[in-house]
């Protein structure tokens, strides 16, 4: 599987490790199981694959300063693009990413996955891609310098739909995925070579300091989630405010 994900042409090292290690990554936790109340995982990792491979091939910079680390693909975001945070006007129109993308097996009928013909918006990923855009209005400004990569690749539901958190699985589940996606995340560190680790919120900043090696700097800015109070008051100043605090803007 490693080996048909790297087969395209890549513009640099760094994107070709980060695909090769996407791909392991897939298939490590297509091997863990899970069980209720989880009742369906979806991988976007492996049916939308291509896209991921795009956004990797495109903006994975070996002049990376900052790598921002969110949790795990929202519904209406990666899971649908491929992408963290993949609000899909910002990947469409910003990054100009855009792509068949396959279904999970089994799919739950409530949370489709229908790609980039998607009407949903995952506001997460609208509040987080859109300061970004703000800033930077040519995406390679902003990539040359930065990176925006998930910890666990995986989305969990129950079988009313409701999403079910990583923080939130059991002991024992929560224990595999987590050595797995720690030595992910301990190479997507290694390659990219980041001054900065920013945790999007308590969660990544978390999984990011058990794996941080040497005097890299690790920091959090406050997740954009709808569910904060906080980021519904305004998540672009309160994040801003706290980039600039840390002199990483």
């Amino acid at each position: 599987m490693a080996r048909r994900w790297a087969d395209i042409n890549m513009p640099n090292k760094t994107a070709t490790r980060l695909i090769e290690a996407a791909a392991n990554l897939a298939d490590e936790v297509d091997r863990l199981s899970f069980a209720e109340p989880v009742t369906h995982v979806y991988n976007p990792l492996r049916y939308a694959a291509a896209a991921h491979r795009m956004y990797l091939s495109r903006y994975a910079k070996p002049t990376c300063k900052v790598l921002l680390l969110g949790m795990n693909p929202g519904p209406w975001g990666m899971s649908q693009t491929g992408v963290p945070f993949g609000e899909i006007d910002a990947v469409r129109n910003w990054m100009k990413i855009e792509t068949e993308v396959d279904k999970p097996d089994p799919e739950h009928p409530k949370r489709p996955i229908e790609g980039f013909a998607c009407q949903r918006s995952e506001v997460s990923g609208r509040r987080l891609w859109g300061l970004f855009a703000e800033r930077f209005p040519d995406p390679k400004d902003f990539f040359k310098t930065h990176f925006v990569a998930n910890y666990c690749p995986l989305v969990f539901m129950e079988a009313s739909a409701r999403n079910v958190t990583p923080d939130k699985l059991s002991k024992a589940e929560r224990g595999a995925l987590e050595q797995v996606c720690d030595a992910h995340l301990a190479e997507v560190i290694e390659a990219l070579d980041p001054t900065w680790v920013v945790g999007v919120g308590a969660f990544a900043e978390k999984c990011a300091g058990r794996v941080l090696t040497g005097d890299r700097k690790l920091a959090k800015i406050l997740h954009p989630s709808p569910a904060s109070p906080a980021a519904n008051r305004g998540w672009a100043e309160a994040a801003t405010k706290q980039l600039e605090d840390l002199q990483i803007w």
